[in-house]
């Protein structure tokens, strides 16, 4: 298991999601594995562009969203926080209506930074983008104020 805390679909969803940009997209985290945090995304209003398909910008938001999550969970959080440093997408498919759903995987765990896969998918597990986000591990200092007071795991 890569995550140094406790945490579920649930905490991630109360915590995390509502009340800012990932919740007003849709989107919501409905898997926790051992190297893994999925999510899915609504293909609606929110995430369409005027042509009526998925926005990229959406792909990217979701795909950043969860990567930067997981990144976080993999680092002492009494001490340093990642944030997102560079993200990279290539669309695949286009989709216009139901749900996508991203998958990020570690493939680097470093103590700086941190570069994750995340791969979107549709209903029938088509790849519809693939992205590969680098995120940096900063010190925390006194004035941060990104805490999320989840139990470590020993």
């Amino acid at each position: 298991m890569i995550w140094k805390y406790k945490f579920d679909e649930k905490t991630v969803n109360d915590l995390f999601i509502k009340g800012n940009m990932i919740g007003f997209l849709g989107i919501e985290c409905i898997e926790v594995g051992n190297d893994f945090l999925k999510a899915k995304m609504p293909v609606d209003h929110r995430t369409k562009q005027s042509a009526g398909l998925l926005h990229g910008g959406a792909n990217v938001t979701l795909a950043e969203s969860i990567g930067s999550l997981a990144a976080n969970f993999c680092v002492d959080q009494n001490n340093f926080y990642a944030v997102g440093l560079e993200i990279n997408a290539n669309h695949i498919r286009s989709k216009s209506d139901g749900f996508v759903f991203g998958i990020a995987k570690p493939i680097h765990l470093g103590q700086s930074t941190q570069i994750w896969e995340i791969k979107i998918v549709d209903e029938t597990e088509k790849l519809l983008c693939i992205v590969r986000h680098t995120v940096a591990v900063l010190p925390k200092s006194a004035a941060h104020k990104m805490n999320f007071n989840l139990p470590k795991i020993n």
